[in-house]
């Protein structure tokens, strides 16, 4: 692959995640200044309604009918349209979700395309395509930083740029410009063109029959259940940082995935050193210590145990995610490996997130009450929380998990997956 090629995907990979970074960490901050407050949770919860719509979107239409590129165009051009109106609809609630509803339709099936896009086009998977998807987290990065230190340039004095509109303008122009963008892409035709198709392959069940075995159940269970109580991250630690007086919500939130991409590195090291089982295990423990230290920092808003817990990213996503995504690899043989990586995600981003947007959501109502805003000392009973059942989890999980897969087998390929369809938040 020419440098050029790698250039024009990598320029794909950051403007793909550039658009999710402006939004998906300053909504709900943006939900709360606006008259929303209780229902910060429904973005998060139409969120994972699209990844699991968007499996089947690709399976029996965009894989079968249509050039990638072509698709991917369409989809972030109309997108991004959307995107541009919804604020304009802050103050009919229903109307503002229902378009955040239908820009996720219009965005979840891109992460899937262009992962095809990209291995349709290079020689070396394992090789090539972290180079290339590295630029996505980069792109994460950077819209954070873009949101707290560019647009923080355009609003009022003591008001913060999550709390107006300016991420979400931000989110659809740059996603009608990445639209406009993929039409330039190469040629990419459509991978299943003429191929019997089944919702259950779509699915990922026959995979699933395939790998059937207790650690596996134990894994997939664990997997969707660690799910529930991770939601609360996402949907609240914006609102979290601005209650405790951060003024830098998004760029400050964007030191997770800076360390994301340190221990991305560093896993083989700790891959031969702790196996599969307590990988997974520490990934769990991660977002344990993350939700216990925000809890103690609550009440006197301590500064560095905020960010130490937001620090944790690295850990939490890469040694649960990252590893979960290679021992399916592993376990999978190559007829059902893309099938399998599916469920995986359908599983923890669709059905598990869902399930913890919607439990977060109300818990953080019944704090909520009829005030305003969470009290320091109420955030810091709402993260201990997660953390109960996350620990609960942990322990579910290290007694009755006992799978042996070889270290010299996994520290070779301590990146994603590649046939993996569909890619989580970063």
């Amino acid at each position: 692959m020419d440098r050029s090629l790698s250039a024009r995907l990598s320029l794909m990979m950051f403007l793909q995640f550039f658009v999710w970074g402006a939004w998906y960490t300053t909504v709900a901050v943006y939900m709360n200044n606006h008259g929303m407050g209780d229902l910060t949770h429904w973005p998060y919860t139409v969120n994972p309604i699209a990844a699991i719509v968007a499996p089947f979107f690709l399976g029996l239409v965009a894989d079968r009918y249509f050039a990638t590129e072509k698709v991917l165009g369409v989809l972030h051009v109309l997108g991004g349209a959307v995107m541009l109106v919804t604020p304009q609809t802050s103050g009919t609630p229903v109307v503002f979700i229902l378009l955040l509803l239908l820009y996720n339709l219009c965005y979840m099936p891109t992460l899937g395309l262009t992962n095809s896009l990209a291995f349709h086009h290079i020689d070396d998977q394992e090789k090539q395509f972290p180079r290339i998807r590295v630029f996505g987290t980069l792109g994460w990065i950077v819209a954070g930083l873009f949101v707290s230190f560019v647009l923080g340039r355009f609003v009022a004095e003591n008001v913060l740029p999550e709390q107006t509109a300016l991420p979400l303008y931000t989110t659809g122009f740059a996603s009608i410009l990445l639209g406009l963008y993929s039409f330039t892409l190469p040629h990419t035709p459509p991978v299943a063109a003429g191929q019997k198709v089944s919702v259950r392959s779509i699915l990922g069940l026959d995979a699933f029959e395939k790998l059937g075995s207790k650690p596996f159940y134990v894994f997939i269970a664990a997997s969707l259940l660690i799910c529930i109580p991770l939601a609360a991250y996402y949907n609240f630690t914006q609102i979290f940082l601005e209650a405790t007086g951060f003024k830098n919500i998004a760029g400050t939130q964007t030191l997770g995935q800076m360390s994301e991409v340190i221990f991305m590195l560093l896993m083989p090291f700790f891959f031969v050193r702790l196996g599969v089982k307590w990988m997974l295990a520490v990934g769990m423990g991660a977002w344990v210590l993350r939700y216990v230290l925000f809890a103690v920092a609550a009440p006197a808003s301590v500064f560095w145990m905020i960010i130490l817990g937001i620090l944790l990213h690295g850990i939490c996503y890469d040694f649960f995610f990252v590893t979960g995504q290679i021992y399916v690899d592993k376990k999978s043989t190559a007829d059902i490996r893309g099938q399998a990586q599916g469920f995986l995600v359908f599983i923890t981003y669709g059905v598990g997130m869902l399930i913890g947007a919607q439990v977060a959501g109300n818990l953080y109502n019944v704090f909520l009450g009829d005030a305003g805003a969470l009290t320091l000392d109420q955030w810091q009973s709402f993260w201990f929380i997660p953390a109960a059942f996350a620990a609960a989890v942990m322990v579910f999980f290290i007694l009755t998990f006992n799978d042996r897969v070889a270290p010299e087998e996994v520290a070779p390929m301590a990146q994603p997956a590649p046939e993996t369809p569909v890619e989580p938040a970063p």
